[in-house]
């Protein structure tokens, strides 16, 4: 399988392949990666849509398999992508996204191993994980059959520039909260209810948000409440999240929160009326920090300054596969490929950074080869 790979990203991009229907995109990478002489299983999918993909290369037998992953699901919009080239940037047509994050990342492994099997030179075995709806709460990492992993340590290449190593991502808890009081006419009553609106807006100016120090965020993105202007409401729901590096942070944020919330809610009991709150908090996935001097990060210089990449050594604020993998064990470090502004329909991608990516994949590969 011998492909340019700004043909075979823009064959890629032009799959739908939206989070939850990833059927017509799992087959063209399975087809590929079994072209390359891979054995590979598609998970149980529990549905007529896909399912995480696991390949493996053979390579010498004395050693351990170095890892790569990527997802193959995109946000929306993102079907009917229209690729175009523009002054050597890969863009959509500007009513879609692009679908560089991730098939830029797609496109750079399978093509970066493609490279490496051409050599004459034995190279260790290879493990590649792609996997599905990670745009929509890392679900397919989280679903993976890790027992099959053999790698000690791999590649998440789902970052923005060519040379970013992310070697550490926060904890994230998802938030939900329920703010009950009591219904009553606007215009006749207002006295015998209490609105849920005003209460949660009392314990919102209260509740620690945003950015709270360096390692610390925490956000309330969703809010509704209510049924008419001429009602009290009755009930309003919230939904936010709250993130950190440091697990002690986390829990102090979560509980603050909560503390504004009973501070707002004890202001409205009354004798015949008293309002309420609920508080779900649930851990989505789990901080991980992989030191300098260890191995994934030290190979990846290694092979960067092989290719005259500077690498840019940097803390994530957001999650991805990798939080899942370095929870189960596998120790994995996430690599830029070359992707800007994603998630917008004004994504793009260099053609330079696309092979640049790929030339880094073939490289990782090699320097590992020949560690003893």
């Amino acid at each position: 399988m011998k492909r340019d790979i700004v043909d075979y990203f823009q064959d890629l991009v032009m799959i739908d392949s939206e989070s939850g229907f990833e059927r017509k995109i799992a087959d063209k990478v399975i087809q590929d990666l079994r072209e390359l002489g891979a054995d590979v299983i598609e998970e149980d999918r529990g549905s007529t849509e896909a399912g995480n993909i696991y390949a493996y290369f053979q390579g010498s037998p004395d050693k351990k398999p170095i890892m790569f992953c990527a997802h193959i699901d995109t946000v929306k919009p993102g079907n009917g992508v229209k690729p175009r080239i523009v002054n050597g940037k890969i863009t959509s047509d500007g009513t879609t996204i692009l679908g560089a994050d991730d098939k830029s990342g797609v496109a750079q492994i399978i093509l970066g191993i493609a490279d490496i099997l051409t050599e004459v030179t034995a190279h260790a075995p290879i493990e590649v994980v792609l996997t599905v709806k990670e745009e929509i709460g890392l679900q397919g990492a989280k679903a993976l059959d890790k027992s099959r992993l053999k790698s000690a340590f791999g590649y998440a290449l789902d970052a923005q520039d060519i040379g970013d190593i992310i070697i550490g991502a926060p904890s994230q808890n998802s938030i939900k909260i329920v703010v009950r009081g009591k219904e009553a006419h606007a215009g006749v009553e207002p006295e015998k209810g209490i609105s849920a609106i005003r209460v949660a807006a009392e314990a919102i100016t209260m509740m620690p948000l945003g950015r709270i120090d360096h390692e610390t965020t925490a956000n309330l993105g969703i809010i509704s409440g209510g049924i008419a202007t001429n009602i009290v409401a009755k009930q309003v729901e919230i939904m936010g999240e709250a993130r950190s590096h440091n697990p002690l942070k986390l829990d102090q944020v979560c509980s603050d929160i909560t503390k504004a919330l009973e501070h707002a809610i004890n202001k409205h009991q009354h004798e015949n009326m008293k309002a309420s709150f609920e508080i779900a908090i649930n851990r989505e996935y789990s901080a991980f920090y992989v030191h300098e001097d260890e191995m994934p990060v030290a190979l990846l210089k290694a092979a960067m300054a092989q290719l005259n990449i500077i690498p840019k050594v940097q803390k994530g604020g957001g999650g991805s596969d990798a939080n899942i993998f370095n929870a189960g064990g596998v120790q994995v470090v996430i690599i830029g490929t070359g992707m800007n502004r994603y998630h917008t329909v004004e994504e793009y991608i260099t053609i330079e950074e696309l092979k640049r990516g790929q030339a880094l994949v073939s490289e990782l590969i090699r320097q590992y080869s020949r560690v003893d």
